[in-house]
This record gives structure tokens, C-alpha cells and sequence, in this order.
């Protein structure tokens, strides 16, 4: 804490300012918060497991044979270099010999098939109208940026960033032999082709509105967009299930890759194909290659100094390729049935304050009011870890071949969703593994989400009462139930269903409130002057304001009758605010900064504390704060 700062005044920095004194960014991070600090934590245990899951003794089980196999392989960079460009060769070869348009096709499917997206994404999802069902789906992507926006910013710094992207590309193709001036000319035909992929595809705000981005049409009808692509031999090649219909997220940008394919020479058209393979596999590339890659992406666009270790990286991507088979490991070194439990408890006794919000809540008519209590009620909890795991027995991982096995885990993920296009949905499935530092909900299947890497302190002490867990995991899991019935998650019905269950009324009526919450955070500005996007952020504003009043109402049930100690420091009022602010301790470099603006739907983390607690009379009164205060918002805005 800063108890030197004014609470009234600056929350966030009452309650962090002694943690971000002291809590420096550490080389080889862009941020550096409560989050990362116990995701470090995880990244050691299973650093742990899986050191000693690479010693290859005789009893090794299956299981921890090809988890060490493929981090002991990723680890391995004398092997990497020592094979140099041999791994990228055959991709390599395949692009040279590409003569004719329809030729790309099969390059397209070989690309796909190890999770490099070029020019969209196929997989499958809930249809958004019977989301008991999986339908197929293709989507924006192929793009290098992070969002479309960054290729047509017009201020310096953006033009600045385009041109040392197209640098790094040039330096990208030069490492696979290619002559300075070949490098140059790729590197700016690949600029062309992304910037004319972007043209075609929705900002971040468009996409939050669903009904922009579920459009179910035929195989026909995207012929008919995108006659440029075989898409039957496409969908045959990645060896999807037949199928009529599918979810075409957004018809004018396959009318845009129409186009692209169409009036961009096929030199070009190649030179794009080569850079997303080359980028997509720097990681298991020969040094120079990984370098370069963090030398944009890390140090450019992030502002970090230093490379991660490359065990933080390896742990990282074996947790990707085998997260359920690694799960159950971290479970057994970390995570007992009692913190499951009390994560439980605490679901409902949110869940019961949810209750009681909508039913009490003024702006809302009956028949809206019955349709949110059955959709609440149908809310499943998912805590810790998944009913079922997954196989990976099909997934081949080879100790000598750290880019195979990359490639072999995109192909075996990518057929693993679309092997689903058809079938009922699996409730039991999860989108996170077990030991991430995360939650969410999912608006599809109407459930939350909380895997137990996230289910330790800060976020959960365990002691019982502890008004400090109410703020920080009871507010998470406000937040998560909130999302539910924000300005997104109030589209989809009780099954999860894109289905509009509200009166007109009560619609305008909740618009209103929200428009409350997108003009305030609009006004907010980082210490470099960029403004907060409100309606990016709206969302996860709404979750932060609801998800911590929902807590609160919890906790004061908890404490009804509790007597007050009259020695402690802090009332229990007090420490549950605290509780809030001091999960959110966090600093970003200046770039991390500025992307999060550009492209994060969560708001910087000063303001998800100040935001939320300058609504609350109730932290007003904690703290004795007097109207006309920054904490004290008039008129204040609450939505739930």
C-alpha cells in the first residue's frame, strides 16, 4: 500500500502504490502484476514436473514420456541450429513449385493443417442459433498485426511501426537465403496483401456485436463469396466431416480474399504464404530466426528487453500442445479438493446475489426479469478442472524434432475441432487447461469458468469469512456471472442461444445505463495521454461494476451478525475494497501499454479498480470520502 496517497483520491494507488514501488517489470516482460506473479509461480512447478519428466528412465509412463520428450525437444536448441533450414525446406520447395493460382490450394491446406491461418480461420463452434450443436466456421485472419486497424493508423508513431514490420519481415526472408533486394520486394508484397486482408475484415468494437459476426449460410453461398478457393477440396483436404452449412463470421471479408486472390500476382500471393510459415515457426528455427522474431514482436511491439528463458517458453508450449496430460500433473503438486470446495461455496453465494439483483432491480420488466432468472439459473459452474480429460495418445512427439512435433500438435488440435462439426456440443469440454491464471465465461454454453492455476492467492486465501477473498475471487466470479448479462452476453438466452429475450423497453433501459459506463471509461487517459476505448472495454467494465457489487452483497450476507474488532487497522469494509484493488497491482512498459489500448477489451488496470469503486457508495462510506472527491462519481453508473 501507499498509505501516504489519499483513498479518496486515487484508490488504485493506495492500494498498490508500496507494491509498484517495489515490484519492478522484470526483463523479459512486457507487464509485470498479481496475475504474473502467480503464473510464475505455476510456470515453476511445472517446470519442475517437467524437468523431471525428461530424464528418460525406464519407468517412465506413457504420459510423462511424451510430455518430456516434447519439452526436452523444444529445450534443445543445439539440435535446432544444428539442423539449420533443413525443417523449413520442404515448405520451401512446395512455394517455388506453386505455377498457377489454383496451386495454392494445397499449400493453403498444408499451412492450415499446422494452425498457420493464412488469409482466414476454419474450425468449427456453437451455432450461435442452436448452440447445442457444432457447426463449422471460417473467419477473419492472415493478418501480422495485431489488429486491422494498425495498417491504416495514420499518426507517425503507427507509420513508424508499419515500416520496421516490413523491416523484420525483409530480415525474416533473408535468414532462408533470400537476397537483400528479393527480401525488400517480398517483404513489401506481404505488406500489400495484409493491408488488402484488412481492408476487408471488422474492427474490435464491430466484432463485440454478435449479430454482426454470425451469418449461416450454405458451402454454396460461400462459393458464390469466394470462388477463387476450391472450398469443397479445401474442407475434404483438412479432412473435415461433410456438411451443408456454416457460420461465415463475416461475408464481405471472404469477398475481400476473393479479390486478393484475384488481383495479386502470384509471386506475391507466395511471398505471403512463405512469410506466415516462417513466422508462425520461429520459435523452432535456428537461432537467428528466434531472435529476430522477439526482436518485433517482443522488444518492438511489446517493449521488452530481454528474451524469456527458454524453459518459460518450452513449459509454455507444452502446456499448449499437452495441457490436459500436463494438468493432472500440476493438480497433484498444487491443488486440493478444499480450494475446489470453498471456489464452490463462493459460487453460489454470488450466484444467490445474482438472484436477488434481478430480482429486485428497478429498471427491468417481469417478462424480461423471468427470462434472466432462467438463464441465471441454468448457469454451470466449471471449477478447477475438467470431468474427462483428453487423449493425446494419437499425438506423436519425437525427442529429436521439436518443429514436428509444433506442426503435429497444431494438426492434432486442428482436427480435434473440426472432428466436432455435426455433433452435439460436449459440455464438459473446457477452453482452458488447468494450471492457467485466468477465468471466463463462455455465452454459448452459458457457463463459468475457473481452472485452478487461478484458484490460489492472491485470489484465494481459503480462510473462511476472509473478506479479502470475497473481493478478489468473489469478484472474478461476479465478474465471469456478469458477462452473462452484459451488453454481448445479454444476446444469448438460457441455452446459449442468439436469441433477443428482451422487451424493447428494457432494452433501451439497460443501453442507457451502459452508454454510463462507455462515456466514463472514455474519459479515462494513461499517463502518455491515450484514451480508453469504451466501447472496446464495455464488456469487461460492465463485469468489473456488477461482478464486485455482486461480491459485496455476497459478503455482507457472510458477515451478517460478525462482530467488529475494534484493534484492527483496517474495517472489514475496508480490507474487502482493498482486496479488489490489490489483485490489480500491475505495471506494463509503455509499448504493452499502448497495444492494450489498441486491442485489449479489459481497460488499463487503474482504472478496472478506480472505475468500479467511484460507483460504490459503499467504498465511499468504507472510506469517508466526501462528495466532489475523484472516488465519489455523481451521478454514478450502474447497470447491474
Amino acid at each position: 500500500m501507499d498509505i501516504s496517497s489519499d483513498p479518496c483520491v486515487d484508490f488504485y494507488q493506495y492500494a498498490c502504490g508500496g507494491w509498484l514501488a517495489n515490484h519492478p517489470i522484470p526483463p523479459d516482460r512486457s507487464s509485470w502484476g498479481r496475475f504474473d506473479e502467480l503464473e510464475e509461480r505455476n510456470l515453476e512447478i511445472l517446470h519442475g514436473i517437467l524437468e523431471q519428466a525428461a530424464v528418460p528412465t525406464p519407468d517412465r509412463d506413457p504420459v510423462s514420456q511424451k510430455l518430456g520428450d516434447y519439452y526436452a525437444a523444444c529445450m534443445d536448441v543445439d539440435q535446432i541450429d544444428a539442423r539449420g533450414l533443413a525443417p523449413l525446406e520442404p515448405a520451401l520447395e512446395r512455394n517455388a513449385q506453386i505455377e498457377a493460382k489454383p496451386d495454392l490450394l494445397g499449400e493453403i491446406i498444408r499451412l492450415q493443417l499446422t494452425g498457420v491461418n493464412v488469409f482466414f480461420l476454419f474450425s468449427s463452434t456453437n451455432d450461435e442459433k442452436n448452440s447445442q450443436r457444432m457447426i463449422a466456421t471460417v473467419d477473419q485472419g492472415g493478418l501480422g498485426l495485431p489488429d486491422r486497424d494498425y495498417y491504416f493508423k495514420t499518426d507517425a508513431a503507427s507509420a513508424r511501426l508499419r515500416a520496421k514490420y516490413v523491416a523484420h519481415i525483409a530480415r525474416m526472408f533473408e535468414l532462408t537465403g533470400e537476397s537483400a533486394a528479393r527480401a525488400e520486394a517480398d517483404a513489401n508484397a506481404v505488406m500489400g496483401v495484409e493491408t488488402e486482408l484488412a481492408r476487408g475484415a471488422l474492427d474490435l468494437v464491430a466484432r463485440r456485436e454478435p449479430q454482426k459476426i454470425y451469418h449461416k449460410m450454405t458451402v454454396a453461398e460461400l462459393v458464390s463469396l469466394c470462388p477463387a478457393i476450391a472450398w469443397p477440396k479445401f474442407f475434404a483436404g483438412l479432412g473435415a466431416p461433410p456438411f451443408e452449412t456454416l457460420d461465415i463470421s463475416e461475408p464481405n471479408f471472404f469477398r475481400t480474399i476473393e479479390s486478393v486472390l484475384v488481383q495479386t500476382p502470384l509471386e506475391d500471393l507466395k511471398a505471403y504464404l512463405r512469410w506466415q510459415y516462417i513466422h508462425a515457426e520461429a520459435r523452432y528455427l535456428p537461432k537467428a530466426f528466434d531472435e529476430e522474431n522477439f526482436a518485433f514482436f517482443g522488444s518492438t511491439l511489446n517493449g521488452i528487453s530481454m528474451q524469456q528463458p527458454r524453459w518459460k517458453r518450452c513449459v509454455e508450449d507444452t502446456d499448449w500442445a499437452l495441457g490436459e496430460a500436463l494438468g493432472q500433473k500440476f493438480l497433484r503438486a498444487s491443488f486440493g479438493e478444499q480450494g475446489r470446495q470453498r471456489t464452490l461455496d463462493l459460487v453460489r453465494q454470488i450466484e444467490q446475489a445474482m438472484e436477488t439483483d434481478l430480482k429486485t432491480v428497478e429498471w427491468m420488466n417481469p417478462a424480461t426479469r423471468e427470462q434472466a432468472l432462467k438463464k441465471l439459473a441454468a448457469v454451470r459452474s466449471k471449477i478447477g478442472y475438467p470431468e474427462k480429460w483428453r487423449d493425446y495418445s494419437a499425438l506423436v512427439v519425437r525427442r529429436d524434432d521439436a518443429l514436428g512435433n509444433f506442426d503435429r500438435a497444431a494438426e492434432f488440435e486442428i482436427h480435434h475441432a473440426i472432428g466436432k462439426i455435426g455433433t452435439p456440443v460436449d459440455p464438459d469440454e473446457w477452453g482452458m487447461t488447468p494450471p492457467t491464471v485466468n477465468a471466463y465465461y463462455d455465452l454459448l454454453m452459458n457457463d463459468i469458468n475457473f481452472p485452478a492455476g487461478i484458484l490460489q492467492p492472491p485470489f484465494l486465501d481459503g480462510r473462511a469469512g476472509n473478506p479479502a477473498d470475497y473481493a478478489a475471487l468473489g469478484g472474478l466470479i461476479g465478474h465471469e456471472l456478469t458477462h452473462g448479462f452484459d451488453d454481448e452476453g445479454r444476446m444469448f438466452d438460457a441455452q446459449g442461444n442468439l436469441n433477443n429475450w428482451w422487451t424493447a423497453k428494457d432494452a433501451k433501459a439497460f443501453e442507457t445505463r451502459a452508454q454510463c459506463l462507455v462515456d466514463e471509461y472514455s474519459k479515462f487517459r494513461t499517463q502518455d495521454g491515450m484514451a480508453v476505448n469504451g466501447k472496446l472495454t464495455l464488456g469487461e467494465n460492465t463485469a468489473d461494476n456488477g461482478g464486485l457489487r455482486l461480491a459485496w452483497m455476497a459478503f455482507l450476507r457472510a458477515q451478517d451478525g460478525a462482530k467488529a474488532d475494534p484493534n484492527a487497522r483496517f474495517s472489514d469494509a475496508q480490507k474487502f475494497f482493498l482486496g479488489w484493488g490489490q489483485i490489480w497491482c500491475q505495471h506494463r512498459t509503455a509499448e504493452a501499454g499502448r497495444l492494450q489500448i489498441d486491442t485489449d477489451q479489459h481497460a488499463p488496470d487503474r482504472f478496472r479498480v478506480n472505475g468500479v469503486v467511484s460507483n460504490m457508495p459503499e467504498f465511499q462510506k468504507a472510506f469517508g470520502c466526501r462528495v466532489g472527491q475523484p472516488m465519489v462519481r455523481h451521478p454514478a453508473c450502474r447497470v447491474w
